[in-house]
Protein backbone atom coordinates (compact mmCIF):
# COMPACT_ATOMS: atom_id res chain seq x y z
CA UNK A 1 0.00 0.00 0.00
CA UNK A 2 1.85 3.40 -1.20
CA UNK A 3 -1.20 5.53 -1.13
CA UNK A 4 -4.18 6.77 1.18
CA UNK A 5 -6.34 5.13 -1.29
CA UNK A 6 -4.56 1.50 -1.29
CA UNK A 7 -5.09 2.25 2.69
CA UNK A 8 -8.96 2.59 2.30
CA UNK A 9 -9.14 -0.06 -0.59
CA UNK A 10 -7.63 -2.80 2.00
CA UNK A 11 -9.62 -1.17 4.94
CA UNK A 12 -12.67 -2.03 3.05
CA UNK A 13 -11.56 -5.45 1.90
CA UNK A 14 -11.28 -6.41 5.60
CA UNK A 15 -14.21 -4.88 6.37
CA UNK A 16 -16.12 -6.55 4.01
CA UNK A 17 -14.94 -10.09 5.40
CA UNK A 18 -15.88 -8.93 8.88
CA UNK A 19 -12.19 -9.12 10.37
CA UNK A 20 -11.27 -5.65 12.73
CA UNK A 21 -7.47 -4.54 11.66
CA UNK A 22 -5.38 -1.62 11.82
CA UNK A 23 -4.49 -1.05 8.74
CA UNK A 24 -1.29 1.71 8.01
CA UNK A 25 0.82 2.29 5.05
CA UNK A 26 2.46 -1.25 3.94
CA UNK A 27 0.85 -3.22 6.82
CA UNK A 28 -2.18 -4.32 8.02
CA UNK A 29 -2.19 -5.73 12.09
CA UNK A 30 -5.10 -7.80 13.04
CA UNK A 31 -7.21 -7.64 16.04
CA UNK A 32 -7.92 -11.62 16.11
CA UNK A 33 -5.34 -14.92 14.45
CA UNK A 34 -7.55 -16.08 11.69
CA UNK A 35 -7.97 -19.47 9.59
CA UNK A 36 -5.87 -20.48 6.87
CA UNK A 37 -8.82 -20.48 4.96
CA UNK A 38 -9.66 -17.14 5.60
CA UNK A 39 -5.87 -16.14 4.96
CA UNK A 40 -6.60 -17.68 1.61
CA UNK A 41 -9.72 -15.58 0.74
CA UNK A 42 -7.42 -12.22 1.56
CA UNK A 43 -4.92 -13.25 -0.43
CA UNK A 44 -7.19 -13.79 -3.14
CA UNK A 45 -9.70 -10.54 -2.37
CA UNK A 46 -5.95 -8.92 -2.05
CA UNK A 47 -4.84 -9.89 -5.19
CA UNK A 48 -8.06 -9.05 -6.95
CA UNK A 49 -7.46 -5.65 -6.06
CA UNK A 50 -3.61 -5.79 -7.15
CA UNK A 51 -1.92 -6.16 -3.20
CA UNK A 52 -0.36 -8.83 -2.11
CA UNK A 53 -0.70 -10.78 1.04
CA UNK A 54 2.75 -11.19 2.86
CA UNK A 55 3.18 -12.41 6.14
CA UNK A 56 6.61 -12.23 7.08
CA UNK A 57 10.41 -12.63 6.33
CA UNK A 58 12.46 -11.18 3.27
CA UNK A 59 9.08 -10.17 1.44
CA UNK A 60 7.61 -7.99 3.89
CA UNK A 61 11.10 -6.69 4.69
CA UNK A 62 11.34 -5.43 1.62
CA UNK A 63 7.65 -4.24 1.38
CA UNK A 64 8.60 -2.22 4.41
CA UNK A 65 11.37 -0.97 2.81
CA UNK A 66 9.65 0.52 -0.06
CA UNK A 67 7.21 2.20 1.67
CA UNK A 68 9.52 3.47 3.85
CA UNK A 69 10.79 5.11 1.12
CA UNK A 70 7.90 6.31 -0.45
CA UNK A 71 6.73 7.56 2.26
CA UNK A 72 9.57 9.57 2.92
CA UNK A 73 9.52 11.09 -0.74
CA UNK A 74 6.09 11.20 -1.22
CA UNK A 75 4.33 11.66 1.97
CA UNK A 76 7.04 13.64 4.28
CA UNK A 77 7.24 17.44 3.03
CA UNK A 78 10.82 18.83 3.65
CA UNK A 79 12.37 15.36 5.34
CA UNK A 80 14.27 14.45 2.26
CA UNK A 81 17.59 16.56 3.93
CA UNK A 82 17.31 13.15 6.02
CA UNK A 83 20.38 10.59 5.68
CA UNK A 84 18.86 7.24 4.02
CA UNK A 85 20.24 4.90 5.68
CA UNK A 86 20.05 6.19 8.65
CA UNK A 87 16.29 6.79 8.15
CA UNK A 88 15.71 3.39 7.18
CA UNK A 89 17.76 1.70 9.70
CA UNK A 90 15.66 3.58 12.30
CA UNK A 91 12.64 2.96 11.00
CA UNK A 92 12.80 -0.92 10.65
CA UNK A 93 15.13 -1.70 13.53
CA UNK A 94 18.03 -3.10 11.43
CA UNK A 95 21.44 -2.76 10.48
CA UNK A 96 21.35 -0.50 7.12
CA UNK A 97 23.87 -2.85 5.57
CA UNK A 98 22.10 -5.99 5.51
CA UNK A 99 18.63 -4.07 4.29
CA UNK A 100 20.53 -2.99 1.46
CA UNK A 101 22.29 -6.51 0.93
CA UNK A 102 18.87 -8.06 1.08
CA UNK A 103 17.13 -5.63 -1.72
CA UNK A 104 19.49 -5.69 -3.90
CA UNK A 105 19.41 -9.44 -4.20
CA UNK A 106 15.91 -9.23 -4.02
CA UNK A 107 14.96 -6.75 -6.29
CA UNK A 108 18.21 -6.25 -8.67
CA UNK A 109 18.51 -2.97 -7.87
CA UNK A 110 20.16 -1.18 -4.90
CA UNK A 111 18.03 0.73 -2.35
CA UNK A 112 19.58 4.12 -3.48
CA UNK A 113 18.45 3.25 -7.02
CA UNK A 114 15.28 2.92 -5.70
CA UNK A 115 15.30 6.08 -3.56
CA UNK A 116 16.16 8.22 -7.03
CA UNK A 117 13.53 6.55 -8.89
CA UNK A 118 11.12 7.38 -6.62
CA UNK A 119 12.44 10.83 -6.28
CA UNK A 120 12.61 11.83 -9.95
CA UNK A 121 8.49 10.34 -10.47
CA UNK A 122 7.85 13.00 -7.25
CA UNK A 123 9.57 15.55 -9.77
CA UNK A 124 7.67 14.74 -12.40
CA UNK A 125 4.54 15.15 -10.42
CA UNK A 126 5.89 18.62 -9.17
CA UNK A 127 6.43 19.63 -13.06
CA UNK A 128 3.62 18.37 -13.98
CA UNK A 129 1.38 20.44 -11.59
CA UNK A 130 3.87 23.88 -12.25
CA UNK A 131 3.07 25.11 -8.65
CA UNK A 132 7.18 25.12 -7.92
CA UNK A 133 10.20 26.60 -10.07
CA UNK A 134 13.09 23.91 -10.56
CA UNK A 135 14.70 25.62 -7.31
CA UNK A 136 12.41 25.51 -5.37
CA UNK A 137 11.84 21.49 -6.48
CA UNK A 138 15.42 21.01 -6.47
CA UNK A 139 15.37 22.60 -2.33
CA UNK A 140 12.59 20.74 -1.44
CA UNK A 141 14.24 17.14 -3.00
CA UNK A 142 16.95 17.34 -1.11
CA UNK A 143 19.36 17.86 -4.15
CA UNK A 144 22.00 20.33 -3.75
CA UNK A 145 21.60 21.63 -6.36
CA UNK A 146 19.65 22.41 -9.82
CA UNK A 147 22.16 21.13 -12.32
CA UNK A 148 22.85 18.05 -10.14
CA UNK A 149 18.56 17.52 -10.01
CA UNK A 150 18.61 18.48 -13.93
CA UNK A 151 21.16 15.87 -14.22
CA UNK A 152 19.65 12.89 -12.84
CA UNK A 153 16.06 13.97 -14.05
CA UNK A 154 17.71 13.64 -17.48
CA UNK A 155 20.11 10.36 -16.72
CA UNK A 156 16.50 8.41 -15.67
CA UNK A 157 14.14 10.36 -18.25
CA UNK A 158 16.21 11.16 -21.07
CA UNK A 159 14.82 14.62 -20.99
CA UNK A 160 15.53 17.85 -18.45
CA UNK A 161 13.03 18.89 -16.44
CA UNK A 162 12.48 21.83 -18.81
CA UNK A 163 11.71 19.49 -21.79
CA UNK A 164 9.63 17.14 -19.81
CA UNK A 165 7.62 20.24 -18.80
CA UNK A 166 7.61 21.39 -22.56
CA UNK A 167 6.58 18.24 -23.43
CA UNK A 168 3.11 18.04 -22.04
CA UNK A 169 2.83 14.64 -21.72
CA UNK A 170 2.63 12.74 -18.55
CA UNK A 171 5.48 9.96 -18.56
CA UNK A 172 4.96 8.74 -14.64
CA UNK A 173 4.87 5.46 -13.14
CA UNK A 174 2.77 4.57 -10.84
CA UNK A 175 4.48 3.87 -7.26
CA UNK A 176 4.45 0.48 -7.28
CA UNK A 177 5.57 0.21 -10.75
CA UNK A 178 9.05 1.18 -9.72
Amino acid sequence: MVCPRCIEAVSEIFSGENLEAKVELGKVRLEKSISEAQKEKLAQLLQNRGFELLESGKSALISQIKTGIIDLVHHQDNQLQKNLSSYLSQKLNQEYSGLSKLFSQVEGITIERYYTLQKIEKVKEFLFYDELSLSEIAFKMGYSSVAYLSAQFKKETGMTPSEFKKNGQVKRKSLDGI
